[in-house]
């Protein structure tokens, strides 16, 4: 590995030591990846989100294949406010990655309250507000849909954040997504993550019924990274880099290339989901990818490679 290339990135002040990071929902809380890689390697981890009670999620069957990814409709299953700080606070304290904690909840007080909570807490390094999540009645995308809302809620957490980063999580099946990232920064997000999953059913034709018992799930994986290499490109345009805002880019994540494609539209990290459960050390792979491409393109630093990409087709 040519020691003179530098895959470091500045993420909204934080210093990663490479731009992958995990997406949230799709590693637990990192103990459960680190079976298969070291996790101290990534640049940053993302947890499952996290509401102030508990939460079964949705009845199953809540995850079915496609021909091109996955529909998953969880539905925020997971162990609540109070375990998270006891069971697995201490599980993350341990790491070097940068953590940052997914919150979400039905309404803004509840976002709030598990904002503050953790405010204070060592280990984290920042907050994803998950205000896109398309499986939940409330919360979720109701509140990413709407730029006034989104202003809102961005602004009690930040203002709930105890000075931690706070990067904003962007559902894509809005009119202009320009419109919801410019009302994110302008509500304090540090950060700004896209995209998230698109709402999508399959059917059972001998039953002639969905297959996932929520009806519809959010669909990920290949099938949405042209759609999600476009929206980070236009963030990054028309909001990003003018505000000087980085981007957290995702959607169908596969191989270093993939990733590379991301970082020229204009993202400064990517975030690894769904491939990660066909192979779960593919962030490491990605990673090493990286520096192998920029070696062979004489890039000494990541910041040569983002936001690159010529207007000029060929």
């Amino acid at each position: 590995m040519n020691n003179n290339i530098d895959i470091s990135v500045d993420f909204a002040g934080l210093k990663l030591a490479n731009p992958v990071f995990t997406a949230s929902g799709t590693c637990g809380y990192a103990d459960e990846l680190s079976d298969f890689m070291d996790v101290n390697y990534l640049g940053g981890f993302i947890t499952k989100s996290i509401t102030l009670k508990p939460r079964k999620g949705n009845p199953s069957p809540r995850i079915v294949e496609t021909d091109a990814g996955m529909l998953n409709a969880i539905g925020w299953a997971n162990v609540g406010l109070d375990r998270f700080i006891e069971e697995k606070l201490p599980i993350i304290r341990k790491m070097s990655s940068a953590i940052f904690a997914n919150i979400a909840g039905g309404t803004i007080s509840e976002y709030a309250a598990v904002a503050e909570r953790l405010a204070g807490e060592e280990g984290i390094a920042g907050f994803e507000l998950n205000i896109s999540c398309p499986n939940v009645e409330h919360g979720g995308v109701s509140f990413g849909t709407n730029p006034a809302l989104i202003t809102e809620i961005t602004k009690a957490i930040k203002n709930a954040s105890g000075g931690k980063i706070l990067m904003v999580k962007l559902a894509p099946a809005v009119t202009d997504i320009s419109v919801m990232a410019r009302a994110a920064v302008d509500g304090g997000a540090d950060a700004l993550s896209l995209i998230n999953t698109f709402t999508a059913m399959v059917i059972d034709i001998e039953t002639r019924k969905p297959i996932l018992a929520n009806r519809t799930g959010g669909l990920s994986g290949p099938a949405i990274k042209p759609i999600a290499v476009y929206l980070v490109n236009k963030v990054f345009n028309e909001v990003a880099k003018e505000r000087g805002i980085p981007i957290l880019g995702m959607g169908g994540i596969r191989t270093a290339s993939d990733a590379i494609e991301f970082m020229i539209a204009g993202a400064s990290a990517v975030a690894i989901g769904t491939a990660s459960f066909i192979e779960p050390a593919c962030a490491a792979r990605i990673i090493e990818g990286i520096t192998k491409y920029c070696a062979s393109h004489n890039i000494t630093n990541l910041i040569e490679l983002i936001g690159s990409l010529s207007e000029k087709s060929q």
